[in-house]
C-alpha cells in the first residue's frame, strides 16, 4: 500500500516532489551519522569556541564557570550541554595551569622526590602535602553530591545569590588583606586544609571555585598574589580527577556529548586559559577585585530579576 501510494504521489506532484523527498532523506543520513552510537549529538564548531572561551575566562577570573557555561547554554546555545562535556573544559584549564605552572610543579615533584620518612618536612614539601590534603574535602563533597545533584544546582536563583554573596565576600576580603605578607610555601598545612573546605563550596554554581579559594586564603592571612596562585595549584588535583571521571563517561557512552566537541572544547579552552592566567595575574596586582565584584553584582541582580520574572523573560 506505501509503495501505491508513494508512486501516486509522484503522479499527482512531479519529480520536484521526488527530488524534495530524496533531499529529506540525505539530511535524515545527515543527522543520524551527526550522532555517536550512544545517542551523543555532535555541537557545531561556534558554540564549542562559545563554551570553551567562556570556561577558559571564567575558571580563572572568580566569576564562576560552571555557572556561566550553564547561562551560556540557556540563552545563546542547544540548553545546557551537560556536565561531561564541562568535564572536557575543564580537562583544557587544567593542561593550562600545568604549562603555566610547570617550574612549581617540576619542584613540587622534586620536593617528593626528595621526602625521607622520619626528615623534617622542607617548605616545597609542606606545600606538597597541603595541597594534596586540601583536595580531600572537595573530592568527598563531590562524590556526596555526584552529578546529578550538582546539575540539579543549576537555577537562576542559586546562581544569583552565591554571585552577589561570594563576590562581597572575596572582595572583603580582598580589601583587608593589603598588608598579609606570606606566600603560599608559608601557608600551614591546617589552613591549607581550611582552604579545601571552602572549595568544597564550589560545587555550587556561582560560587567560583577560585573565588572561594582566594578568599579563604585571603582571610587566613596570604599575600594577594600568593593567594592567587595556592587556587591555580590547588585547581589542578580536584580538577585533574573530575575531568578523568568525564573522560570515563565519554568512554562508557549513554551521555549527551560526542568526543570530538569533547576534545575540541578541551583544546581550545587550554590555549585561552593560558593567556587567562597571565591577564589575571596582572590585573589583580594593578587594579584589584573591584571589576570582578562589580560584575558579579550586577550578573547577579539580573539573574534574581529573572528568577523572579519567571522562565518567559528571557524568551
Amino acid at each position: 500500500m506505501s509503495g501505491a501510494g508513494d508512486g501516486g504521489q509522484h503522479k499527482r506532484f512531479g519529480p520536484r516532489a521526488g527530488n524534495a523527498a530524496a533531499r529529506l532523506d540525505r539530511c535524515r543520513v545527515t543527522v543520524e551519522h551527526a550522532r555517536s552510537p550512544a545517542g551523543a549529538t555532535a555541537l557545531d564548531f561556534p558554540t564549542v569556541l562559545l563554551l570553551a572561551l567562556i570556561q577558559a575566562l571564567t575558571e580563572f577570573l572568580p566569576i564562576s564557570s560552571s555557572a556561566h557555561l550553564y547561562l551560556a547554554g540557556e540563552w545563546f546555545g542547544p540548553g545546557y550541554q551537560g556536565l561531561v562535556f564541562d568535564l572536557g573544559l575543564h580537562l583544557g584549564t587544567l593542561l593550562a595551569v600545568l604549562v603555566y605552572f610547570r617550574r612549581d610543579w617540576f619542584a613540587l615533584a622534586h620536593a617528593a622526590w626528595r621526602w625521607r620518612a622520619g626528615r623534617p618536612l622542607d617548605r616545597e614539601q609542606r606545600l606538597l602535602l597541603g595541597l594534596l590534603l586540601a583536595t580531600i574535602p572537595g573530592g568527598l563533597a563531590a562524590l556526596a553530591l555526584g552529578d546529578a545533584g550538582a546539575t540539579a544546582l543549576r537555577s537562576y536563583l542559586v546562581i544569583g545569590c552565591t554571585q552577589i554573596v561570594f563576590g562581597a565576600l572575596l572582595y572583603h576580603a580582598f580589601a583587608r588583606s593589603a598588608d598579609s605578607r606570606t606566600d603560599e610555601r608559608g601557608l600551614t598545612i591546617g589552613r591549607a586544609v581550611l582552604v579545601g573546605c571552602a572549595q568544597a563550596l564550589a560545587l555550587v554554581p556561582g560560587v567560583s571555585r577560585s573565588g572561594i579559594t582566594m578568599t579563604a586564603g585571603l582571610l587566613l592571612g596570604l599575600e594577594r598574589q600568593a593567594a592567587a596562585r595556592f587556587s591555580f595549584l590547588l585547581a589542578v588535583p580536584i580538577t585533574t580527577a573530575a575531568a578523568l571521571h568525564g573522560v570515563a563517561e565519554l568512554l562508557k557512552g549513554g551521555q549527551t556529548t560526542d568526543v570530538g566537541s569533547f576534545w575540541l572544547g578541551a583544546a581550545i579552552s587550554c590555549v585561552a586559559g593560558l593567556g587567562c592566567i597571565h591577564c589575571f595575574l596582572a590585573t589583580i596586582r594593578r587594579i584589584g577585585m573591584l571589576p570582578f565584584f562589580a560584575y558579579r553584582l550586577g550578573l547577579g541582580l539580573l539573574l534574581l530579576g529573572l528568577a523572579f520574572a519567571g522562565p518567559t523573560a528571557i524568551r
